[in-house]
């Protein structure tokens, strides 16, 4: 399993441990990331990989199809970017007077596909100010939000990314220092203190690679194994805190929630 590191350090880093992986000679190679998957690839065409979680890889290039995804990667989609526009309707849906928004991104294609898709939402959710951090490292994180939450109805929203993987817990902590409600991508945020998430179950996204994995060690081809998009959402709230941030969570989020963190 290979995991992303900041991206600071970022691509020398994956293309390093990618060749060490390789030279170990594994039968399958699994990953968390399309971008760290197409890391491997580089170095070999040979060993199959699957991917748990991608970005939209037909969108980024990744795959030649998700039908017949073709090379050596296969594995499972996370998001389409439409996706993206309901992250801002569940900031509006849990804090009604928020305005303004900020949106947290990788500085790369999925950055910018994201941060489209919410921007371009915006209008009909009569969010009128839309923000994009993109994010480089720690100290630029901390002075934008700081910047950000000098004014009013604001609050963020994290986008699906490595970098979002990589400094959550900077951001859960910066979002309970400023007093900004903010929407994750994924239940682990809310479960290191985030107010709520929405997106692709993780836990069952790694059980359907776990069953590619032993396909794919019985003999199946990763290009004949087609690429599958989530089935299973879950929206994760966290009490504890809505009630810091002075939020009366409305009944039909807590009617959705699948966990609600005490």
């Amino acid at each position: 399993m290979l995991t992303a590191n900041k991206l600071g350090n970022g691509i020398r880093h994956y293309r390093r441990y990618a060749a060490e992986l390789v030279a170990l000679a594994p039968d399958v190679l699994v990953t968390a990331s399309g971008l760290i998957a197409v890391e491997l690839q580089r170095v070999t065409r040979g060993v199959p990989i699957v991917a748990a979680v991608m970005n939209d890889p037909l969108t980024l290039g990744y795959i030649a199809s998700l039908a017949k995804p073709g090379g050596n990667m296969t594995g499972f989609a996370r998001i389409e970017y439409s996706f993206s526009a309901k992250w801002l309707e569940l900031l509006k849906e849990i804090a009604p007077n928020v305005e303004r928004a900020a949106i947290l991104r990788d500085t790369n294609r999925n950055g910018d596909h994201q941060f489209t898709e919410i921007k371009a939402a915006a209008p009909s959710l009569k969010v009128n100010e839309v923000n994009s951090i993109g994010m480089v490292d720690a100290d630029q994180i901390e002075r934008d939000v700081a910047e950000f939450a000098r004014r009013l109805n604001g609050g963020l929203v994290l986008t699906a990314g490595t970098l979002s993987t990589n400094y959550s817990h900077l951001i859960i902590a910066l979002a309970a220092k400023h007093r900004l409600p903010a929407v994750y991508p994924n239940s682990s945020h809310v479960a290191r203190g985030g107010l709520v998430s929405y997106g692709p179950s993780v836990t069952n996204e790694y059980k359907r690679a776990a069953g590619y994995v032993d396909r794919i060690l019985r003999g199946d081809k990763p290009t004949d194994l087609p690429v599958q998009r989530a089935v299973l959402y879950e929206t994760v709230l966290n009490l504890k805190t809505a009630a810091a941030l002075g939020l009366k969570v409305p009944p039909i989020i807590m009617l959705r929630a699948d966990e609600v963190i005490e």
